[in-house]
């Protein structure tokens, strides 16, 4: 939205019709009572709900798409800025690249990125996440194995930050080596969002492409998307055929997650739900483009499928039109209207799971009382692990997947119950290393954009690793200090945002 936008800003307070609509994103377990909220659509607007928080003393948080799955943006809150009205996508020729405001949906990044340019960025699933949070927790997608992270292809980003006398400006930084500011912009590439300041607008390219021709400086979309899915319901599923099956999966990316594998351009998954639903359901997914799609697709099921013994009752193939695909509704979103509160825990694998941790896996989901509980493991990899650790602020180099725990339910009766119960798969899984998954060994830390406060715990996280490491890796004393130049005051912060150093 432009500067000379008529909108707003709007400010909703308790006792206005529109409060309560205002209180949460996607998880309904967390809902603040902030006194009031501020609807921005310019940059100017942010700098001045920012600078009037900050005189008044008021605690600052901040919300674009709403997705996130800790109360960061519910927790001790005065002024909470909603940034959800500055949607713009476009091309910048002044940047030579193209400008995204941070409450452009993905599905909205997506379909103009694919309408004006045929290009696009290898984001997330979640038609309906927020451009802002999604890529300052360090993005990814089904197409990150072939084209690398999200940001990866950051080129700049426009921040509200706060001086230590309480100004707040707004600051340009870019990946530029001369730039000043270029550690602010490093600071975006994966350290967190709500931790440096409120960036009010993103410019991505590829690095490295001098064309200023827009439809050469992002990646280009697949015409279609070439998907295919397995199941295996748990009755037909042995412990030992159970067991086969993940460690298949486990080993196939393992085997096939170097940048120059050739099938790097290709993703796939492997889901697992309790036994009263469906059991163990694996996909793969390729640009139809791609040389040798189907037989991509095909390597990789009788990969998968090899030695387990029993046929999948399911498995199909199928070619949809890309922006069909990548702009569904609620493709990659988590729950339902009703099932929003979500609790999630991650894990970056750089191998697949053991013996044990298998049957940790199939003791939880086979457990005859469901706790709700899903195991979705989501190939990573490829040319993410191109780039240097250092590069960016997301450390996570040679991972080959991220396994993801999650659940989704309706009813806050089921809240201890069910949190409880993925805690105790999660422990398990990750026993050997304290209950968190290890940066030495089978695993590397977990992934900030889902956020786990349990990492924080000392009663659940045994493991000696502080969250920090577990997040950022070797990068975090550099974040700190970008802290202490651009956030001195400490405006910007929640339970697992960067914290200033001694």
């Amino acid at each position: 939205m432009s500067e000379d936008s008529v909108f707003g800003p709007a400010t909703i307070s308790a006792g206005d019709p529109r409060y309560e609509s205002m209180l949460c994103g996607t998880n309904h377990r967390f809902a603040g009572k902030p006194a009031y909220v501020r609807v921005v659509a310019t940059a100017q607007q942010v700098v001045a709900a920012v600078g009037e928080a900050v005189a008044a003393g008021a605690r600052v948080q901040v919300r674009s798409g709403g997705h996130g799955f800790e109360d960061f943006t519910s927790a001790d809150v005065d002024a909470l800025i909603d940034m959800s009205e500055m949607t713009s996508v476009g091309y910048d020729a002044d940047m030579r690249a193209f400008a995204i405001e941070p409450g452009a949906t993905l599905r909205h990044v997506y379909r103009v990125l694919y309408k004006g340019w045929g290009v696009t960025i290898p984001a997330g699933e979640g038609a309906e996440v927020g451009f802002g949070g999604h890529v300052t927790g360090g993005g990814y997608g089904p197409l990150s194995r072939r084209f690398g992270a999200v940001v990866d292809y950051l080129y700049a980003v426009e921040v509200v930050v706060v001086d230590a006398d309480g100004t707040a400006r707004l600051l340009v930084a870019t990946r530029e080596a001369d730039d000043p500011n270029r550690d602010l912009w490093w600071a975006h590439t994966g350290g967190g969002g709500g931790t440096f300041g409120v960036v009010t607008k993103f410019w991505v390219r590829a690095p490295g492409t001098p064309s200023d021709d827009p439809a050469e400086l992002l990646p280009k979309a697949p015409t279609s998307w070439r998907q295919g899915f397995a199941m295996w319901p748990w009755p037909s599923l042995s412990d030992e055929a159970s067991v086969r099956l993940i460690r298949n999966f486990g080993a196939w990316f393992e085997a096939n997650s170097a940048p120059d594998s050739p099938y790097a351009a290709m993703t796939g998954f492997l889901h697992g739900s309790h036994r009263d639903a469906h059991g163990l359901m694996v996909g793969a997914a390729v640009d139809d483009d791609v040389p040798d799609a189907q037989a991509l697709v095909d390597g990789f099921f009788a990969a998968v499928s090899e030695g387990v013994g029993v046929d999948p009752v399911f498995l199909a193939q199928q070619v949809k039109p890309w922006l069909y695909v990548s702009t569904y509704p609620g493709w990659g979103d988590p729950g339902s209207q009703d099932a929003r509160r979500i609790k999630i825990k991650a894990a970056m694998h750089r191998e697949g799971f053991d013996e044990r941790q298998i049957a940790a896996i199939r003791a939880h989901l086979d457990q005859p009382d469901p706790v709700h509980t899903q195991v979705i493991l989501i190939g990573y990899g490829g040319k993410v692990n191109a780039a240097d650790p250092a590069d960016c602020a997301t450390p996570h180099r040679d991972s080959v997947f991220k396994a993801t725990y999650l659940a989704a339910w309706a009813d806050p009766a089921d809240d201890e119950r069910t949190i409880g119960g993925l805690r105790s798969l999660y422990a398990d899984i990750y026993a050997d290393t304290g209950g968190v998954p290890g940066v030495d060994g089978r695993t590397d830390g977990s992934y900030i954009n889902y956020p786990d406060a349990d990492l924080a715990d000392p009663e659940q996280n045994t493991s000696g690793v502080p969250w920090q490491t577990l997040y950022f890796k070797d990068n975090y004393p550099r974040l700190q200090e970008v802290k202490r130049r651009y956030d001195p005051r400490d405006v910007f912060r929640h339970r697992l945002s960067v914290r200033l150093p001694d």
